[in-house]
């Protein structure tokens, strides 16, 4: 099937939608990818959500934007829809629509940020009918009642290795485990403590080889390439790989042993759910919701964001016994499916929508 043949297969109409999910952002974001995995899990779950905007994929149930002249109708048996924003972009035309074109709209807004929201984000959030925090340490900054949801990860999606394709043996890499980085090359995503501890710590590993995989943007190439030239000046360029951007990253998860998150600050930060969702013991940052979801010496561990010296400590320990390490790996994958299950979170959020659309 084509992809417009495809993207007309999975329009939907809207006097079948209770849930318009918007995405104004074209370029791929934690944000974009928590919608393209959590909209199928909730239409499968029954619950009538679509998406409306630019930068998702063809076959994710979606309204068009001529679809919203036909917001003023609610659906057979409702009063009203939910409008689910999870940017500034998507609030502000939420809160347009309800005040000043009087659609019937109730508001609900997803906060992931770690930070003290500016005075137009609390302005906008303020006038929300209901506010999900993706994490404690995110609800924290926020001024209004609020549920927290932790982000899921699609178990179906990332899971275990099933077959030699998953293995390091598939990659013609050398060594017999692998340790990765994964996420956009920036100096935000602490690319550059990941390789500089790889640095100090391969050549007391010859077993070990690191991988890098991520876009570079033209802002951050810069930055990327001086951390190429640190590499070939330490004679580690083919024990520390680049990828660039792969297209199915799930099997590249497979094949580690051992996932790093080194990031300055994160809003939730999926990776690490994904990593141990594949096997994979994961050392984190405190950045995001880490913390909150990796248990200290049993999947992993945490250090503090930007403390390049405590990473490199942390991920030596996990290098120097590599049984050690698959053996986290395994009790990771027993916590996620234990209490990140995309379907938990799907869940929790209709429990939200519902009592919205029953007001």
């Amino acid at each position: 099937m084509t992809g417009s043949r495809k993207k007309d297969a999975a329009r939907v109409d809207i006097a079948d939608v209770d849930v318009v999910a918007p995405n104004f952002k074209r370029r791929l974001s934690g944000v974009t990818s928590t919608i393209i995995q959590l909209v199928p899990m909730q239409r499968a779950l029954g619950q009538r959500v679509a998406t409306l905007g630019p930068g998702l994929p063809d076959d994710l149930p979606h309204l068009r934007f001529r679809d919203l002249l036909s917001l003023w109708r609610p659906p057979a048996g409702r009063s009203h829809r939910v409008w689910h924003a999870r940017r500034n972009t998507e609030m502000l035309p939420g809160i347009v629509m309800k005040t000043l074109l009087r659609m019937p709209l109730k508001l609900l807004f997803t906060s992931a940020a770690q930070r003290r929201h500016s005075r137009y984000t609390k302005f906008l959030i303020r006038r929300m009918d209901a506010v999900i925090a993706t994490s404690g340490r995110s609800g924290s900054f926020l001024d209004v009642p609020h549920t927290v949801i932790r982000h899921g990860v699609d178990l179906e999606r990332f899971h275990p290795p099933a077959g030699p394709d998953d293995t390091i043996s598939a990659t013609a890499l050398p060594g017999r485990y692998l340790v990765g980085c994964f996420g956009r090359v920036r100096h935000q995503k602490g690319t550059d403590l990941f390789v500089r501890a790889m640095i100090a710590l391969l050549p007391r590993h010859p077993e070990w080889t690191a991988v890098i995989s991520g876009r570079i943007t033209p802002e951050h190439k810069a930055f990327g390439d001086a951390l190429k030239a640190e590499i070939a000046v330490a004679g580690l360029s083919d024990r520390i790989v680049f990828l660039g951007e792969v297209d199915d990253i799930k099997p590249w998860y497979r094949r580690l042993a051992l996932y790093v998150a080194p990031s300055r600050n994160e809003g939730f930060g999926l990776t690490p759910l994904e990593a141990m969702a594949s096997q994979t013991a994961v050392v984190t940052s405190d950045a995001g919701a880490y913390a909150e979801m990796t248990i200290e010496g049993e999947t992993g561990s945490v250090v503090p964001a930007g403390d390049g010296a405590a990473l490199t400590a942390v991920i030596d320990r996990y290098m120097s016994d590599p049984e050690k390490t698959i053996a986290a790996g395994a009790r990771a994958l027993d916590h996620v499916r234990a209490s990140f299950a995309l379907e938990r979170e799907a869940t929790a959020i209709d429990e939200v929508y519902r009592r919205l659309l029953s007001q």
